[in-house]
């Protein structure tokens, strides 16, 4: 299935959530290389008004770093995959994690990434991402040595995610598809169909809770198991939105 007809949904009908990085803008070598092009903006601006506020940003990103990319521009959202989401744009933003990483962690994760030139970490609080594309073929090595990293701390609930070219260590207990279930318990997105679209597997909680509450899920860059529809990249899903804002 592709996407649907944009001009055939029903503003009043429906919730929309979007990944951002891989999803409405194109993927870069480091996380602050990304493009946000000028007509997005006005497009979610736009987009955000005909759906009567039931728009939502759901990134990796924490939310802070998500209005930096989109400034002026301030939307409900949910950031760290889920870890903390602000329920309205003039509101400040709540975590949904009980404790943050020990720094204990973070010391031992930058010593791990010596082995790994052109490797970097963020640290994000309640999670930390592994950025690798920049250090060569090396994700197995990679994903292995976090794995036994993660196992040095049998007293913390760690789950350790894959994506694009990045690892992510992060507390257990929060993801994508409960901020979607949030979101859609309390207005302006309670009573809708919720469409969630995102590019990666770490997105398949998000994936997930939208179809099992009635809605669709569509992927971007290449069609993902059990989703409802993909888009074949972040331009043709721009082009939708931007139709879809109309």
């Amino acid at each position: 299935m592709t996407a649907p007809d944009a001009k055939a949904l029903d503003g009043n009908a429906v919730g929309l959530f979007l990944d951002v990085d891989g999803t409405i803008i194109d993927l870069a070598p480091t996380p602050d290389a990304v493009h946000v092009p000028a007509a997005l903006l006005d497009e979610l601006s736009s987009l955000d008004r005909r759906l009567d506020g039931a728009l939502a940003l759901v990134s990796g990103r924490p939310i802070g770093e998500i209005d930096k990319l989109f400034a002026p521009l301030r939307l409900r959202a949910a950031g760290v995959h889920g870890g903390e989401i602000r329920s309205a744009p003039n509101e400040v933003s709540r975590s949904l994690a009980t404790k943050r990483l020990p720094e204990e962690v973070w010391t031992r994760l930058s010593r791990l990434l010596r082995r790994f030139p052109g490797a970097f970490a963020e640290n994000k609080g309640v999670s930390f991402a592994v950025h690798y594309n920049l250090a060569g073929p090396v994700g197995e090595e990679v994903c292995g040595a976090l794995g036994d990293l993660t196992r040095q701390f049998k007293e913390l609930p760690l789950e350790l995610i894959g994506g694009h070219k990045v690892f992510e260590i992060k507390l257990a207990g929060f993801d994508k598809g409960m901020a979607v279930e949030i979101f859609m318990a309390h207005p302006p997105f309670a009573g809708r169909r919720p469409i969630f679209i995102a590019d990666d597997r770490v997105d398949r909680p998000g994936f997930d809770k939208a179809i099992a509450l009635g809605g669709l899920a569509f992927s971007v860059g290449a069609e993902l198991p059990g989703v409802s529809g993909w888009f074949q990249s972040p331009a043709e899903l721009r082009g939708w939105l931007a139709r879809l804002s109309r």
